[in-house]
């Protein structure tokens, strides 16, 4: 490629980018409805007018902003089932890497969980088909575990749900978490502290200790 198409090529990655973390940012603030596309060019420092030259309209920056941190969230997630290690480090390695995305990507959690507990009215079709291939998988692994004798019986549905409920919290009620702390966020340690207590709970019940 040619050394200025490279530099031009670079430049509208760098500004994408900064578009797609200044809306995620937005969007975690006042949600879908309560933002707009002149806050979000205003929070990105660049004109209206620049930010329609890469997203025709809100909502295509919308779902871009949804595609991403859905692709983040999977691609942490996706070793469950590709895995031969057993089943107690594999989840440990999983409540893990949940909690690093809720402690590295508060905004990006909370824009997910606005558009789930909305109805997710703009992105339900794409959850579906990011979500349920893998879903799928995980739980053939659990009754696998169960089947080969590794794992107590569970139901596995309810267990993920369990985990992902206890792990997500962690970003989208931060807010409530450190009101009743008393702290400004949630430290370092809360998040070990977290990772210990959810690990300890989920494989005492599975009795993979």
């Amino acid at each position: 490629m040619d050394k200025r198409v490279e530099k031009i090529s670079s430049a509208r990655d760098a500004i994408e980018i900064r578009i797609l973390d200044s809306a995620t940012q937005v969007f975690a603030e006042s949600g879908f409805h309560g933002s707009s596309l002149a806050g979000i060019a205003e929070c990105a420092g660049i004109s209206k007018q620049n930010l329609l030259y890469y997203f025709a309209n809100k909502q295509v920056l919308y779902q871009k902003v949804l595609d991403q941190i859905l692709d983040q969230w999977l691609e942490r997630m996706d070793f469950l089932a590709t895995s031969d290690e057993e089943p107690e480090q594999l989840l440990r390695q999983y409540i893990h890497a949940k909690l690093r995305f809720s402690k590295e990507q508060p905004q990006a959690s909370r824009v997910y969980a606005m558009e789930v507990i909305g109805g997710a009215a703009v992105y339900s079709q794409q959850m579906r088909e990011k979500i349920l291939p893998l879903f799928k998988k995980d739980i053939a692994t659990f009754e696998n575990w169960i089947a080969a004798g590794k794992i107590k019986a569970v139901n596995a549905t309810h267990l993920l749900f369990s985990i992902w409920a206890m792990t997500q919290s962690y970003a989208d009620f931060a807010t409530q978490m450190n009101l009743v702390l008393a702290q400004e966020s949630l430290s370092e340690q809360d998040f070990d502290d977290a990772e210990e207590f959810i690990v300890g709970m989920v494989l005492h019940r599975l009795h993979a200790s």
